[in-house]
């Protein structure tokens, strides 16, 4: 997962100081707490059903409430902190003149967009009072109003941003521009009003990729676009996209999101995660492209336990690349390599994407968790293979061999953090604890672990791991409420009829169908990343794969693999330059590095297409 530089680039003047502290104080101080609170209420209710077989009927319910509210808190300070995932290619090739223009315009279209989200989300607010939640019986008007409260802080913390980091004219032209191109649209209202699908191109094609291009966060380009359709070219009311942003940010499942992104975190600061690289390397780090394979290794287990592939990224590089570099490799060969790792483990749980998956297609989340072990396992051997052929005449004259006793000694020591991930697993599987649910217990095995066996426990590295987890979890969960948004207009529309038809009728059958939507995914997943692309097109693609006979774990597995092949293909896929700024890298030293290894993960897609098996074969 890639995230933005800050918004804008320069420093913060003295006289906004004392408001952005406060901003702090207001957001970061509240989201840390419920982050504790959503982990502590979820695992009262597992140990009270599990062990003590008295059910807590409002656990849900009351984590429910809260989830909003830490969505909305922690986008508000992905905004302020610069860390809502955009596209930054094009920024970085601009003068530092015309950049900062730009990004005077990215940050107006923010304060657009939120500005009109203020009204709808009071109006929301007022419908919802008057419903009532069953078990607390509280109005649900309380739990929405996380969208209101958040819309004002974000239009506040915009507006601060550009008095702080952009001259007069710089915001006097790019209010004029924005002005001006809203003027013309509505203007051509009538006309727009005419066109039909035609608009589905002008808004969610043009727009939105003419935000993205030009460096505004995802979420914001499809928010925008929504809006500037609903208003120009239909008869709907606002409040539609803060009735369709609440229900997208709103399931239960994806409370599984800040759960794992903080289990993702606990594990690099506990020390889990070195002990997991250590005895993988005692096992391997005599051979020939030893520690290569320890890295592939480590990525597939420690994928299995955040669900965050930058998390995992930045859990195992720092572990072996000094090492890796002492023994002669380059450090652009390093970060391809870290690259590709992070494309082949996409599908290995609790992959965000997978939940994100469940959330909005109905596929259950445990057979996905059992269906991407293989597909990953199919990429990790390409990979494999490759690294022989590559390292088969490196020199290890100089590499001791770890001793039978060094390796067992090590393995006692990792094998608390080796039983994490079947822990998760068998939890998961065997009924104990909810797709979500079992976050938690992960949570709570990896503070014993790391307190009474590891003795590895920062107690002033908490708090800001804690509000680290609510800005990635809230810039996530903002891009599926404004994706789930402009899904329903394009449901609205006819667009998915248009799409069932002509995805239906591809030539190949089943095969054509899968690898017409792996060519698709993997453009996505480039562009726009695996979750919001799976918004868009999950609920539209799924009900085609089940109609052409495509098994729907299959058919999750092949997005996305093919999504991870995008996330990490330069130039525009995010999570490169994600992996080369973990390895401290530029990207121009790993660009043609990566694309063998990209290669032959393009060979494992084709066989996972091409074998069902791979994906169903043990559901």
């Amino acid at each position: 997962m890639n995230t933005s530089d800050d918004i804008l680039t320069r420093s913060t003047p003295r006289p906004l100081a004392f408001f952005d502290r406060a901003m702090v104080f207001v957001t970061e101080v509240p989201a840390a707490i419920l982050v504790v609170l959503e982990t502590v209420i979820l695992f009262a209710g597992v140990v009270s059903r599990y062990i003590f077989d008295a059910p807590l009927t409002w656990t849900d319910e009351l984590a429910s409430i809260l989830f909003l509210w830490l969505a909305m808190l922690g986008a508000v300070i992905a905004l302020r902190r610069g860390e809502h995932m955009r596209l930054a290619t094009f920024l970085n090739w601009m003068s530092p003149a015309r950049r900062a223009w730009v990004e005077t315009l990215g940050t107006c279209t923010v304060v657009l967009f939120v500005a009109m989200l203020l009204l709808p989300s009071y109006d929301h607010i007022v419908d919802q009072w008057i419903v009532t939640t069953p078990a607390l019986e509280w109005h649900d008007g309380a739990r929405v109003a996380a969208i209101g409260v958040g819309a004002v802080l974000m239009l506040a913390i915009a507006l601060a941003r550009l008095l702080e980091r952009s001259s007069a004219a710089e915001v006097v032209s790019c209010v004029v521009l924005i002005a001006a191109l809203a003027g013309a649209l509505w203007f051509l209202k009538p006309v727009l009003m005419t066109l039909g699908n035609i608009n589905l191109l002008i808004f969610f094609v043009g727009l939105v990729g003419l935000c993205v291009a030009l460096g505004v966060p995802i979420a914001f380009s499809f928010g925008i676009a929504t809006i500037g359709y609903l208003v120009l070219t239909t008869t709907a009311p606002l409040t539609i996209v803060v009735n369709r942003m609440d229900e997208g940010m709103s399931h239960i499942i994806l409370l599984a999101v800040p759960l794992f992104v903080f289990l993702g975190a606990l594990i690099e600061m506990t020390g889990l995660a070195r002990a997991m690289v250590d005895f993988l390397a005692s096992l391997l780090g005599h051979v020939r492209g030893g520690l290569q394979y320890v890295l592939l290794g480590a990525m597939y287990l420690v994928s299995g336990i955040s669900g965050s592939k930058a998390a995992d990224m930045a859990a195992i590089a720092p572990a072996l690349f000094p090492e890796m570099k002492r023994r002669g490799a380059q450090e652009g060969e390093l970060v391809a390599l870290l690259s590709a790792s992070g494309a082949m483990s996409e599908t290995i749980p609790p992959s965000l994407v997978l939940i994100t998956i469940g959330a909005v297609t109905g596929v259950s989340i445990s057979a996905l968790f059992t269906g991407g072990l293989l597909p990953a396992l199919v990429g990790m051997l390409a990979l494999g293979i490759l690294i022989y052929f590559q390292m088969r005449h490196e020199d290890m004259s100089g590499v001791p061999r770890a001793t039978w006793g060094q390796i067992g000694k090590l393995f006692l020591i990792s094998l608390p953090a080796l039983a994490l991930p079947f822990v998760i697993r068998t939890v998961v599987v065997e009924g104990v604890a909810t797709a979500t649910e079992v976050s938690t217990v992960g949570v709570v095995y990896t503070l014993l672990a790391g307190i009474f066996i590891y003795r590895q426990f920062d107690w002033g590295r908490l708090y800001p791991i804690l509000v680290g987890t609510a800005s990635l979890s809230g810039a996530i969960l903002l891009i599926i409420g404004c994706a789930t948004a402009m899904a329903w207009a394009l449901t609205q529309s006819g667009f998915s009829r248009s799409l069932v038809e002509l995805m239906t009728n591809v030539p190949g059958g089943k095969t054509g169908f899968l690898l017409i939507s792996a060519l698709m995914f993997t453009i996505l997943g480039s562009v726009l990343e695996g979750i919001p692309a799976i918004v868009l097109f999950g609920p539209l693609l799924f009900p085609v794969a089940r109609a052409v006979g495509v098994h729907e774990v299959h058919y999750a597995m092949v997005a996305v693999f093919a999504m991870g092949l995008g996330l990490f293909a330069p130039p525009f896929g995010v999570g490169f330059y994600a992996a080369c700024a973990i390895g401290k890298v530029e990207p121009d030293k790993a660009f043609s590095r990566v694309w063998p290894y990209l290669g032959v993960l393009f060979i494992a897609l084709l066989i996972i297409v091409a074998i069902p098996w791979l994906s169903i074969g043990f559901l």
